[in-house]
This record gives structure tokens, sequence and C-alpha cells, in this order.
């Protein structure tokens, strides 16, 4: 029997998790977005042990969405809009290997598609750089400390540091 909700999730890195949370929040057929750690080597990091960078964590948003809604290749060009996949281990002012652009996959197939549309945007030219973005297994998800989530409504504010970027002709 299939299920009812049959939402699925989806992790990326790409710089600050505050600025790609809010941005995901907005997209139809995201259902929750949050912020945490991943692809590091302890467990449980908190956020100052994060920021020391030999912890190994990405700052990441895990996305929980509607298939029937967004497709994954959907918010792949969304998360390739809202950051620069050219810069290395870092995000315009946020710099370090925890501000790296990375999509952590849930399966074999969202590794997939990943590879394919990295591929798509390099034989495109869509980048005037070559574009870093690691593909990874997600191993382990952490959440962040409560006072990162929601941050920029929780302040009034907008992110400076991530905006979303017209679509791509693929």
């Amino acid at each position: 029997m299939a299920q009812a909700n049959a939402f699925e999730q989806a992790t990326f890195g790409a710089g600050c998790f505050w600025g790609v949370e809010y941005i995901f929040e907005d997209i139809e057929g995201v259902k929750d977005a949050v912020s945490g750690y991943a692809g590091g080597n302890i467990e449980n990091p908190t956020y100052q042990q994060v920021l020391t960078k030999v912890t190994g964590h990405a700052e990441v948003v895990q996305l929980t969405f509607d298939p029937k809604k967004i497709t994954y290749e959907k918010i792949l060009e969304v998360y390739f809009r809202m950051h620069d996949p050219t810069q290395t281990d870092g995000q315009g002012p946020d710099i370090g290997p925890q501000y790296r652009s990375v999509i952590m996959y849930h399966n074999n197939d969202q590794k997939i598609q990943a590879e394919n549309f990295i591929q798509k945007l390099t034989v495109g030219k869509y980048f005037d750089k070559p574009i870093v973005t690691k593909v990874e297994a997600l191993k382990t998800f952490y959440k962040a400390e409560d006072y990162h989530q929601n941050y920029y409504e929780q302040k009034g504010s907008k992110p400076y540091c991530h905006i979303l970027r017209p679509s791509f002709k693929l």
C-alpha cells in the first residue's frame, strides 16, 4: 500500500545556512527546511565546534519536500541559483570549509541527478569558473541549535548573502 504522505528529504550546503533555509522555505512544495550540520567527524557538533573548522562539518539545510509538487531536479535548480558554486570553501564573506558548496544525497537517484545537473551546467557554461560543488552521501544530519532555525524570520530581516538568480535555460 502506498504511503499517504510520501515526503522526501534533500540536504544542501551553500554557505551560511540562514540564507539557504530562508530561500528554500519559500519554495512551493518544500514542507520544511531545517538548518544543521553534516559531513564531519564528531557526533552532535555545536555551532562553536563547527566554527573551529576542525570537525569537518558543513553548515547544511535539510529539506522535507513533496515530490508530487516539486521535483528533485527543480530543487537542484533553486540550489544552484541561490549561491556561487564556483567558490571553494565559502560563500561571499563567509570563508571556511564549514561553508563549502555540497550536495549530500540521500539515495543513488539523488546522486545521479545531482551529478547530471552539474554536468549540464558545466557543458552549458552557466558559470565563468569551474563548479566546485561536491556530491557526497549523507551520513548523519545534526539539527543546529534552536536560535539558528528560521533565523531571518526571528530577526525580521532578509538574507544579504543569498539571492535567487533567474532560472537557467537548460
